[in-house]
């Protein structure tokens, strides 16, 4: 041990945790379980992992902030990759008649993303921002450390511009990590053709995003009665030009290319995955594409083909799990996507806990997370269990106790 790390004063230190998951294993199914171990904090960072005795013989432990974790589960934070994190309102009426068997619009309830978009479009960015604080606050409260939001439900400049502005001020007035992502090109404004609102995202939106450095990623919905694969790839590479990493929504409801576009430009995600042929799976995986797979979306709109998991996943693809908070899909906890993922897709405990995770992090293009290692952010939480099985095991329970981000315990129940 170096004489350094021997005067290193530790902030915070995880005791006798009964197991800890790194997440650092080969593949998807390893999820590096280490058992009785103890985890050192330093400035927001792992200082390091290992035995009690390893630890106080590395670092000062006197006054530093301690955790028992004795009988419960240490596991690194969720990354949530996917999410409509700002909007306003719910469409509660048309879900209530859907799952009633019944046509919402023939009933006389507005249905459909473009109901959320006429009632988040005009809304004070004030308002916008107090109603998604709460969601992204619950969220916390789940575990989750780190999360995605997607614009795409203004359609117009301005409106998709303060979308984006909200996740911003999001990102900086919550303990919660918040990226962006420009989804212009989530469906069409009524007033304009295709053709012109094509012009509009490539012309004027990417580039005043762009200049305001307002989104990490640049996202495009491409299905049948959306965006073709050419036109998906036109936006793509507009957001590229300001340094916007592209993702895809592809082979949601059909197969029109979207997936193939995403394996040839080696895009950071490629989410939904409903109606992707097995050898684009393949070519997915040799391009390392992480697949977001949604089982909360299939289950809420009862979707007519659910995605294919376990073959994708036995072909080596890097999948992440994420809980596509929308209207359309209204929840706000990653542990009931992982029951879904487990008994209804054919994930093992592992894979599941593994893509939630490091999953989210490679679907996000971070390495600083993800996983419980040395150097890392210190973005942990504690379950309140005695072994990580419960997480699949508990039907709609919160196992969480305890969440820490930054090294900072911001919740502690």
């Amino acid at each position: 041990m170096s004489e350094t790390k021997l005067k290193i004063k530790i902030d915070l230190v995880i005791t006798n945790a009964s197991e800890v998951i790194t997440c650092l294993g080969e593949g998807m199914r390893d999820i590096g379980v280490l058992q009785n171990a103890w985890i050192a904090i330093k400035d927001g960072k792992i200082a390091a992992v290992g035995t009690e005795e390893e630890i106080k013989q590395e670092f000062i432990l006197e006054h530093s902030s301690i955790i028992d974790a004795k009988g419960k589960v240490v596991a690194p934070g969720f990354i949530d990759s996917h999410t409509h994190l700002v909007f306003y309102g719910t469409r509660v009426e048309e879900y209530a008649a859907k799952v009633a068997g019944l046509d919402p619009q023939k009933i006389g309830i507005a249905a459909g993303p473009n109901r959320t978009v006429e009632l988040t479009r005009n809304r004070p960015a004030e308002e916008l921002f107090e109603q998604s604080k709460l969601r992204l606050m619950n969220m916390l409260d789940y575990g989750i450390t780190t999360v995605e939001s997607k614009s795409g439900y203004g359609l117009t400049t301005e409106s998709e511009i303060k979308i984006l502005e909200v996740s911003r001020r999001l990102n900086k007035e919550t303990p919660i990590d918040v990226l962006n992502t420009f989804l212009g090109a989530h469906g069409f404004p009524e007033n304009l053709t295709k053709a012109e609102y094509l012009f509009k995202i490539v012309n004027e939106m990417i580039p005043q995003v762009g200049e305001r450095g307002l989104a990490e990623f640049c996202d495009v919905w491409c299905d049948e009665g959306y965006f073709t694969a050419a036109e998906s790839e036109v936006i793509l590479k507009a957001g590229l030009q300001y340094g916007m990493k592209p993702k895809i929504h592809a082979d949601a409801y059909s197969y029109i290319g979207g997936s193939d576009l995403a394996a040839e430009m080696k895009m950071v995600s490629i989410d939904h995955l409903n109606y992707t042929p097995i050898e684009v799976m393949e070519k997915l995986a040799e391009a390392n594409v992480t697949g977001v797979l949604m089982p909360a979306l299939d289950f809420a709109v009862a979707h007519k083909r659910p995605f294919e998991a376990r073959r994708m996943l036995d072909l080596g693809m890097n999948i992440a799990l994420a809980t596509d908070l929308c209207p359309a899909c209204y929840t706000e906890s990653m542990q009931f996507v992982i029951n879904l993922a487990c008994r209804l897709y054919q994930f093992s405990v592992e894979e599941a806990i593994k893509a939630a995770t490091y999953g989210g992090a490679k679907a996000l293009d971070l390495d600083d997370r993800g996983v419980i290692e040395e150097g890392k952010l210190a973005d942990l939480q504690i379950w309140d269990v005695p072994t990580y099985k419960h997480i699949a095991y508990e039907l709609g329970t919160n196992i969480v106790e305890t969440v820490i981000k930054n090294g900072k315990i911001v919740v502690s129940r």
